[in-house]
């Protein structure tokens, strides 16, 4: 879980930086977004696939398709609790995004050790 947590800071510090860096030199919010998620998800499937599950070898289009399905999962999870939690603490509240926040870490973490990055022999 410590590598998990590890990658997500590392994931999160260089979208940021992708998202800043691009507002910088001159794109608009939507493409520096796009960007900086983009390079995210690419980060994140590389650190999580080798340093956090420690699978080796050659990358499959199905264990791409499965890393995207679970990310968009804990993301959808992610919103809902965040429109729930805005509900019960103001739309306004930055306390909402942190049930938010969980959601989408223990959900994102699930998926991914056993659906995504699964060993091989059960499959």
């Amino acid at each position: 879980m410590f590598r998990f947590a590890l990658t997500g800071v590392a994931n999160s510090a260089v979208g940021w930086a992708v998202i800043f860096g691009g507002l910088w030199a001159g794109l608009s919010g939507l493409a520096a977004n796009a960007a900086g998620y983009t390079v995210g998800l690419v980060l994140s499937f590389t650190l999580n696939r080798r340093f956090v599950f420690g699978v080796g070898g050659r990358i499959s289009a199905r264990e791409v398709i499965r890393f995207l399905a679970a990310f968009a999962i804990a993301y959808g999870a992610n919103v809902a609790v965040l429109v729930a939690a805005q509900g019960a603490l103001g739309a306004d509240s930055p306390l909402a995004q942190l049930p938010a926040l969980a959601a989408y870490i223990v959900i994102f973490f699930v998926l991914s050790q056993f659906f995504v990055f699964r060993p091989a022999s059960s499959e």
